[in-house]
């Protein structure tokens, strides 16, 4: 069963964790203001601005910020600075034990993707694929509500993506997994890669050619990644060339699978990105372009 958080009320206190790389300092600002305008307090541990080369610190400092954001009873839900990369250069350090007996929201994207897999791979842990603090200083309303309603509210969500292209029909049932294709790539045999059957798998990247994008799908379907998955969903692939021509890799590669797969949800690198979380039970029904989760990806408090 999974681990399911308590939902965010006004006056709680967000902490801020840095797994990755280093972050412009205006954009934080702003985030915060953001996150402050919706009525939450937002908590910067010390060393949150580390730097060291292309990472905000050392590893250890990093994994340590988050072990202490979630030990911390104050905190009622961790926000990532940003992605970038150097999260899965933490996940040994991460007390996963403590994690499981302190549960709370996380949110982030992108590189952050490795510790998404991570907390609901050790611990069953619902995490949130959604906008990082730096991200969401320039997201619009769409982006912001959407957030919300998957953190805050004890409804069940439904989406719809306005440009949805359906590579193949059907519907079916299964917890939400995976994210950004390049990092859950670079997990593979690994102790925290993640097994995906009977889930329907998330993808989204950004900055990756075509052959790259290619590559890595066909790395991960010989190592039996998409093996009985139950459905498959596609974000955003922002800077990856031609949208179209990507479909035709995602095309090609399941051409053989009798799944539903849908393209174009609004999910990861693009103007918006909509919260969805990690782990909870939806059903995508391709026939009518809808995901609809099954349960509140939160617990009321």
């Amino acid at each position: 069963m999974p681990l399911i958080p308590k939902g965010l009320i006004p006056g709680d206190t967000i902490g801020i964790a840095a797994p990755s790389s280093p972050f412009d300092f205006e954009s934080f600002k702003e985030g915060k203001k953001v996150l402050e305008s919706l009525g939450f307090n937002v908590s910067s541990p010390q060393g949150l601005f580390n730097k060291q080369g292309y990472l905000a610190g050392t590893d250890k400092h990093r994994g340590e910020i988050i072990n202490h954001l979630f030990s911390d009873s104050s905190i009622k839900a961790i926000f990532c600075a940003r992605g970038g990369f150097g999260a899965m250069k933490i996940l040994s350090f991460l007390d996963y034990k403590a994690i499981r007996k302190n549960p709370k929201i996380f949110v982030g994207f992108s590189d952050v993707t490795a510790l998404l897999s991570a907390l609901y791979t050790k611990c069953r842990l619902v995490t949130f694929h959604g906008p990082t603090i730096c991200s969401i200083s320039k997201s619009p309303e769409k982006t912001i509500s959407a957030m919300m309603l998957a953190l805050s509210s004890k409804d069940k969500m439904t989406l719809c993506p306005k440009k949805g292209v359906v590579l193949n029909g059907g519907v079916a049932t299964g917890s939400i997994a995976g994210g950004n294709l390049t990092t859950l790539c670079h997990l593979l045999a690994t102790p925290f890669q993640q097994r995906y059957e009977g889930k329907i798998l998330l993808l989204e990247d950004r900055g990756e050619a075509e052959y790259r994008i290619d590559r890595m799908l066909t790395q991960m379907m010989l190592a039996g990644s998409f093996n009985n998955i139950s459905g498959l969903i596609l974000g955003s692939f922002e800077e990856c060339g031609s949208y179209d021509k990507i479909i035709e890799i995602f095309h090609n590669t399941f051409r053989n699978f009798n799944i539903p797969i849908i393209a174009g949800f609004e999910i990861g690198h693009g103007v918006n990105n909509l919260t969805i979380p990690i782990g909870v039970n939806a059903t995508l029904n391709a026939d009518l372009s809808l995901l609809t989760f099954n349960e509140s990806a939160t617990l009321p408090r």
